[in-house]
């Protein structure tokens, strides 16, 4: 689990294609997510059209990094068909963190950018991509080889820890 120690946002990208293969294992990282009561309540889809990224990185005011990643991963909410629809967002936190996960294992950077639950970021989103109704944009996942180099900056809070015995 050392990309859980490696792990960073990565917000510049080199201008270099993201090779398919590495892109089904990010996928394939996604879909071993736990969810609950195995519901999987999750959509993927893939970006790699410039005018589409360009469009979704106008999301948000902080999505604008988005624009020059060779890929954006768009994790997406199924809202029906769902055992427990109360918990889907978590379950997509939890997808959401493994892709990130991946994309460091294979030496690539990316970072979270929060589209739900805020419904105007929602919207527009889902506006982009056709989507709606029973399928919903939750968070975008740019990603590519890192132009830049970060170091993860040590989080661990003593302070925040309690037992109860």
């Amino acid at each position: 689990m050392k990309e859980v120690f490696k792990r960073v946002s990565i917000r510049k990208y080199e201008d270099r294609e993201v090779e398919p293969e590495k892109i089904e294992k990010i996928l394939r990282a996604a879909m071993t997510a736990p969810s609950a009561g195995n519901q999987q309540p999750w959509e993927f889809i893939v970006v790699k059209d410039k005018d589409v990224i360009r469009q979704l990185s106008e999301c948000s005011q902080y999505a604008g990094c988005a624009a020059n990643a060779p890929v954006v991963i768009v994790t997406c909410r199924k809202t029906d068909g769902l055992i427990f629809p109360e918990l889907g967002d978590i379950d997509l936190a939890i997808t959401t963190g493994y892709i990130l996960l991946e994309i460091t294992s294979l030496g690539l950077g990316g970072v979270w950018l929060g589209i739900a639950p805020v419904p105007e970021r929602v919207e527009k989103a889902d506006e982009i991509l056709g989507i709606g109704d029973k399928l919903h944009a939750f968070a975008l996942v740019p990603l590519g080889y890192p132009a830049e180099d970060k170091q993860q900056q040590d989080r661990f809070d003593e302070s925040r820890i309690h037992y109860v015995e």
